[in-house]
Order: C-alpha cells, then sequence, then structure tokens
C-alpha cells in the first residue's frame, strides 16, 4: 500500500469556529522508500489568522491573499492521498480541519477517501509512554535531524514524520529517494555470478557487541509487550 505522510497548518485552533487550513504538505512512501512524489499547497483561508497560529508557523494574511482557495486544489489533494494509508501526527486535528474543508465544498469526509488513516502519536505514545512525545520530541529520540525547522511547516513536518515513522517501526535507519533509472529496465541483459567458489569470512560477536545485541533486543521485548517470537522459538 502506498503512504503518504501528511501535515497542516492553520488559523487556528478549531474547525468548529471557523478556523481554516492555511498549509497542506504530502509525501509519499511506497516499499519504505521515499518517491519524491509530493503534493504542497499554501491556502488564502478567506479570514485572519490569530497571532498565536501565526507565530507558530510565520504565514501571515498578507502572504495567504494571493494564495488559491481550498477548493481550487480539493481535486489534486483527494487525487494524490486516494486509496493511500495516511499518516499523520495527531490525526484527529488535522482530519478535523481537512472534514470540515471538505464539507464547506459538498464532499465526502476525509476517511472516505483514503485506505486508512494511522495516528504516529498514538504508535508513540505505546512506545514511549508518559514521555514527551511531539514532533519535535521524537525527532530528537530518534536522531532525526530536525535543524531546519526554525518554524513549523506542512511539507517540511510531512517529511520529518515520514523519517520518525521509519524509526519508530524499525524498519531502517532513514529514507532513500528511489532512483529513476534503478533496478533492471527491459531488455537489459544481468550477468549470472556463480558464488559457489567464494568463501566468505565468518565474524564472530564480541562481548561488547553481544551485550549491545541484547540491549536492542530487551527494548524490541519491551515495544512489543513481551517476549518476541524468535525468543519464543529460542526457549
Amino acid at each position: 500500500m502506498r503512504q503518504i505522510f501528511l501535515d497542516t497548518e492553520t488559523t487556528g485552533l478549531s474547525p468548529e469556529t471557523g478556523d481554516r487550513i492555511v498549509e497542506v504538505g504530502c509525501v509519499e512512501m511506497v516499499g519504505r522508500r521515499l518517491t519524491g512524489e509530493h503534493r504542497h499547497f499554501y491556502l488564502n483561508p478567506e479570514r485572519k489568522g490569530s497571532e498565536d497560529a501565526i507565530r507558530i508557523h510565520g504565514l501571515t494574511d498578507e502572504f495567504l491573499a494571493d494564495k488559491p482557495v481550498f477548493a481550487a486544489v480539493a481535486d489534486d489533494l483527494m487525487d494524490f492521498v486516494g486509496g493511500a494509508e495516511i499518516i499523520i501526527h495527531n490525526a484527529s486535528f488535522d482530519v478535523g480541519f481537512l472534514d470540515e474543508e471538505l464539507r464547506r465544498i459538498g464532499r465526502p469526509r476525509f476517511a472516505e477517501h483514503v485506505g486508512r488513516i494511522t495516528d504516529s502519536l498514538f504508535m508513540a505514545r505505546e512506545m514511549f509512554p508518559g514521555k514527551s512525545n511531539s514532533l519535535d520530541a521524537l525527532c530528537k529520540r530518534l536522531e532525526v535531524d530536525n535543524s531546519n525547522r526554525m518554524l513549523h511547516g506542512a511539507l517540511l513536518d510531512a517529511g520529518l514524520l515520514a523519517e520518525v515513522y521509519i524509526r519508530l517501526t524499525r524498519g531502517q535507519n532513514t529514507l532513500m529517494i528511489d532512483s529513476a533509472d534503478s533496478g533492471s529496465g527491459p531488455g537489459l541483459a544481468v550477468a549470472q555470478i556463480d558464488l559457489s567458489g567464494f568463501m566468505l569470512p565468518v565474524l564472530e560477536a564480541d562481548e561488547a557487541e553481544l551485550l549491545l545485541h541484547e540491549t536492542v533486543l530487551k527494548e524490541l521485548d519491551k515495544s512489543a509487550g513481551g517476549l518476541a517470537i524468535w525468543r519464543k522459538v529460542m526457549a
């Protein structure tokens, strides 16, 4: 399944009282690798932003005045996220705003456009109970470089969330964008190599490495809420 990491910036905290979206950022991942495909929109909210919100994202009323309204980008945005798993940090906030924007233009709720919605904040709280699990806190804890995050920005934050998600799910250490010419295309002959004659050295872990490995396994056990399956098989 395609995964889309999504973030929004808004004029305030409450879509029910008229606050609107001013920025949407999405990045696409397939097979746990960023594809380079993304969507990014600045939006005219057709109302003034709150001073508190502007201090967070820096998007002033003057900057947004000539930007498109949500209705003008809705088709492009919904086509991009359609059918995908959408990963959002504190999803109820962003989805609440998206639902309200879609309601205004007579479109179904956001969840009806996508495959499913995953809240990375819930994932983080399960892994790190009792700790701060804001995006900044997770970047620091998981060693994701967020030094460029002077202000909140939807596209920047969506990209940071993708890095955080990969480390939360322990699939790999970083993300790589697929090269357009990677893999073997039609008509490309791939030489068959006989590896039977190769003697590969076997390096055994020393005591310090074994201790580090055991520490990692204990962290995995804790995250899984019990012994990982390979521990049970080896017991």
